[in-house]
Protein backbone atom coordinates (compact mmCIF):
# COMPACT_ATOMS: atom_id res chain seq x y z
CA UNK A 1 0.00 0.00 0.00
CA UNK A 2 2.86 2.43 0.37
CA UNK A 3 4.70 1.42 -2.19
CA UNK A 4 1.32 2.62 -4.52
CA UNK A 5 0.77 5.69 -2.84
CA UNK A 6 4.91 6.37 -3.42
CA UNK A 7 4.07 5.78 -6.80
CA UNK A 8 1.05 7.57 -7.76
CA UNK A 9 2.42 10.86 -5.46
CA UNK A 10 5.32 10.68 -7.89
CA UNK A 11 3.25 10.44 -10.96
CA UNK A 12 1.30 13.06 -9.89
CA UNK A 13 4.15 15.50 -8.45
CA UNK A 14 5.45 15.36 -11.85
CA UNK A 15 2.57 16.09 -13.56
CA UNK A 16 2.41 19.44 -15.53
CA UNK A 17 -1.60 20.31 -13.71
CA UNK A 18 0.07 19.41 -10.60
CA UNK A 19 2.15 22.67 -10.79
CA UNK A 20 -0.76 24.49 -12.39
CA UNK A 21 -2.31 24.48 -9.03
CA UNK A 22 -2.65 28.05 -7.60
CA UNK A 23 -0.15 28.36 -4.61
CA UNK A 24 -1.48 27.60 -0.64
CA UNK A 25 -3.76 24.79 -1.43
CA UNK A 26 -4.06 21.26 -0.63
CA UNK A 27 -4.67 18.99 -3.57
CA UNK A 28 -5.86 15.93 -2.56
CA UNK A 29 -5.23 12.22 -4.53
CA UNK A 30 -8.73 12.67 -6.11
CA UNK A 31 -8.62 16.03 -6.78
CA UNK A 32 -5.11 15.76 -8.42
CA UNK A 33 -6.26 12.70 -10.61
CA UNK A 34 -9.19 15.01 -11.64
CA UNK A 35 -7.36 17.90 -12.99
CA UNK A 36 -4.57 15.55 -14.80
CA UNK A 37 -7.51 13.68 -16.50
CA UNK A 38 -8.47 17.06 -17.41
CA UNK A 39 -5.86 18.17 -18.90
CA UNK A 40 -5.08 15.15 -20.89
CA UNK A 41 -8.96 15.02 -21.84
CA UNK A 42 -7.87 18.27 -23.24
CA UNK A 43 -4.79 17.45 -24.95
CA UNK A 44 -6.37 14.68 -26.73
CA UNK A 45 -9.64 15.69 -27.72
CA UNK A 46 -7.49 18.93 -29.77
CA UNK A 47 -4.81 16.73 -30.82
CA UNK A 48 -7.58 14.74 -32.66
CA UNK A 49 -9.35 17.81 -33.94
CA UNK A 50 -6.10 19.36 -35.29
CA UNK A 51 -4.71 16.31 -37.42
CA UNK A 52 -6.24 16.93 -40.94
CA UNK A 53 -8.10 13.76 -42.03
CA UNK A 54 -5.70 12.75 -44.81
CA UNK A 55 -3.22 12.43 -42.00
CA UNK A 56 -4.89 9.55 -40.14
CA UNK A 57 -3.49 6.71 -42.04
CA UNK A 58 0.26 8.38 -41.87
CA UNK A 59 3.04 6.47 -39.57
CA UNK A 60 6.15 7.74 -38.94
CA UNK A 61 8.12 4.93 -40.56
CA UNK A 62 7.96 1.53 -42.05
CA UNK A 63 7.68 -1.35 -39.34
CA UNK A 64 4.47 -2.96 -39.40
CA UNK A 65 3.99 -3.01 -35.75
CA UNK A 66 3.55 0.88 -36.24
CA UNK A 67 0.07 2.06 -35.60
CA UNK A 68 -1.03 4.92 -37.91
CA UNK A 69 -2.19 8.04 -36.25
CA UNK A 70 -5.93 7.35 -36.26
CA UNK A 71 -5.04 4.12 -34.53
CA UNK A 72 -3.63 5.43 -32.14
CA UNK A 73 -6.73 6.75 -31.39
CA UNK A 74 -8.89 3.77 -31.43
CA UNK A 75 -5.88 2.68 -28.85
CA UNK A 76 -6.56 5.14 -26.35
CA UNK A 77 -10.66 4.38 -26.85
CA UNK A 78 -10.24 1.06 -26.57
CA UNK A 79 -8.19 1.47 -22.90
CA UNK A 80 -10.45 3.94 -21.59
CA UNK A 81 -13.44 2.10 -22.03
CA UNK A 82 -12.08 -0.91 -20.22
CA UNK A 83 -10.42 1.06 -17.50
CA UNK A 84 -13.03 2.92 -16.73
CA UNK A 85 -15.79 0.62 -17.16
CA UNK A 86 -13.72 -1.54 -14.52
CA UNK A 87 -12.92 1.87 -12.05
CA UNK A 88 -17.22 2.28 -12.10
CA UNK A 89 -17.59 -1.22 -11.36
CA UNK A 90 -19.54 -1.83 -15.03
CA UNK A 91 -19.12 -4.37 -18.10
CA UNK A 92 -16.97 -2.54 -20.91
CA UNK A 93 -19.87 -1.21 -22.94
CA UNK A 94 -17.22 -1.48 -26.01
CA UNK A 95 -16.54 -4.86 -25.06
CA UNK A 96 -15.84 -7.38 -27.96
CA UNK A 97 -15.10 -4.36 -30.33
CA UNK A 98 -11.65 -3.17 -31.63
CA UNK A 99 -11.91 0.50 -32.33
CA UNK A 100 -7.89 0.21 -33.67
CA UNK A 101 -9.44 -1.20 -36.69
CA UNK A 102 -13.00 -0.43 -36.39
CA UNK A 103 -12.68 2.82 -36.57
CA UNK A 104 -11.19 4.19 -39.46
CA UNK A 105 -12.04 7.78 -40.52
CA UNK A 106 -11.61 10.92 -38.34
CA UNK A 107 -15.24 11.20 -37.66
CA UNK A 108 -15.34 7.80 -36.22
CA UNK A 109 -12.29 8.09 -34.21
CA UNK A 110 -13.10 10.90 -32.84
CA UNK A 111 -16.94 9.73 -31.81
CA UNK A 112 -14.96 6.91 -30.33
CA UNK A 113 -13.08 8.92 -28.23
CA UNK A 114 -15.41 11.20 -27.12
CA UNK A 115 -17.80 8.25 -26.04
CA UNK A 116 -14.46 7.20 -23.87
CA UNK A 117 -14.20 10.68 -22.62
CA UNK A 118 -17.91 10.42 -21.68
CA UNK A 119 -17.01 7.20 -19.40
CA UNK A 120 -14.18 8.06 -17.88
CA UNK A 121 -15.74 11.66 -17.15
CA UNK A 122 -18.04 9.70 -14.78
CA UNK A 123 -15.33 7.33 -12.91
CA UNK A 124 -13.36 10.67 -12.56
CA UNK A 125 -16.20 12.77 -11.37
CA UNK A 126 -17.05 9.54 -9.20
CA UNK A 127 -13.38 9.54 -7.63
CA UNK A 128 -13.16 10.58 -4.02
CA UNK A 129 -10.54 10.66 -1.51
CA UNK A 130 -13.12 7.87 0.16
CA UNK A 131 -12.89 5.57 -1.93
CA UNK A 132 -9.65 5.98 -3.69
CA UNK A 133 -8.17 2.78 -2.35
CA UNK A 134 -11.85 1.06 -2.63
CA UNK A 135 -10.60 -2.16 -4.40
CA UNK A 136 -12.13 -2.71 -8.28
CA UNK A 137 -11.89 -5.90 -10.50
CA UNK A 138 -9.89 -5.32 -13.42
CA UNK A 139 -9.18 -8.82 -15.43
CA UNK A 140 -8.43 -10.96 -13.35
CA UNK A 141 -7.18 -8.79 -10.52
CA UNK A 142 -8.47 -6.55 -7.92
CA UNK A 143 -6.88 -3.38 -7.77
CA UNK A 144 -7.51 0.02 -6.31
CA UNK A 145 -9.56 2.59 -7.99
CA UNK A 146 -7.29 4.71 -8.49
CA UNK A 147 -4.79 2.91 -9.42
CA UNK A 148 -6.61 1.70 -12.33
CA UNK A 149 -7.66 5.64 -12.58
CA UNK A 150 -3.80 6.35 -12.54
CA UNK A 151 -3.03 4.44 -15.65
CA UNK A 152 -5.84 5.79 -17.35
CA UNK A 153 -3.60 9.39 -16.92
CA UNK A 154 -0.72 7.84 -17.48
CA UNK A 155 -1.69 5.64 -20.50
CA UNK A 156 -3.27 8.82 -22.41
CA UNK A 157 -0.40 10.85 -21.86
CA UNK A 158 1.62 8.15 -23.20
CA UNK A 159 -0.33 8.39 -26.43
CA UNK A 160 -0.74 12.09 -26.11
CA UNK A 161 2.83 11.99 -26.34
CA UNK A 162 3.39 9.45 -29.15
CA UNK A 163 0.87 11.33 -31.48
CA UNK A 164 2.71 14.41 -30.48
CA UNK A 165 5.51 12.81 -32.57
CA UNK A 166 3.43 12.02 -35.15
CA UNK A 167 2.05 15.78 -35.57
CA UNK A 168 5.74 17.23 -35.41
CA UNK A 169 6.75 14.84 -38.46
CA UNK A 170 3.18 16.51 -40.33
CA UNK A 171 4.60 20.08 -39.59
CA UNK A 172 2.12 20.56 -37.02
CA UNK A 173 2.44 21.72 -33.70
CA UNK A 174 0.97 19.73 -30.58
CA UNK A 175 -1.82 21.64 -28.49
CA UNK A 176 -0.09 21.99 -25.50
CA UNK A 177 3.29 23.37 -26.82
CA UNK A 178 0.51 25.70 -28.65
CA UNK A 179 -0.59 26.71 -25.90
CA UNK A 180 2.36 27.08 -24.01
CA UNK A 181 3.24 29.31 -26.51
CA UNK A 182 0.22 31.61 -26.44
CA UNK A 183 1.06 31.46 -22.28
CA UNK A 184 4.50 32.82 -23.27
CA UNK A 185 3.25 35.52 -25.46
CA UNK A 186 0.68 36.84 -23.64
CA UNK A 187 3.62 37.34 -20.81
CA UNK A 188 2.63 34.23 -18.72
CA UNK A 189 5.18 31.76 -16.95
CA UNK A 190 7.78 29.88 -18.16
CA UNK A 191 8.27 27.75 -20.80
CA UNK A 192 9.45 24.10 -21.59
CA UNK A 193 12.18 25.05 -24.03
CA UNK A 194 10.89 27.12 -27.68
CA UNK A 195 7.35 26.39 -28.23
CA UNK A 196 6.35 26.43 -31.60
CA UNK A 197 9.27 24.71 -32.97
Amino acid sequence: MKHFLVVVSGLLVASPTFAQAPAGQQITLAASLQRAYAAVKQNLTEEIAKMPDANFTFKPGPAPELRNFGMLFGHVANAQFGSCAAALGQPNPNQGHNLETEATTKEGLTKALADSFALCDKAFAGLTDQNAMEMVKQGQNEIARSAVLAGVVTHSNEMYGTASVYMRAKGLVPPSTERQGQMMQRGGGAGRGNPGR
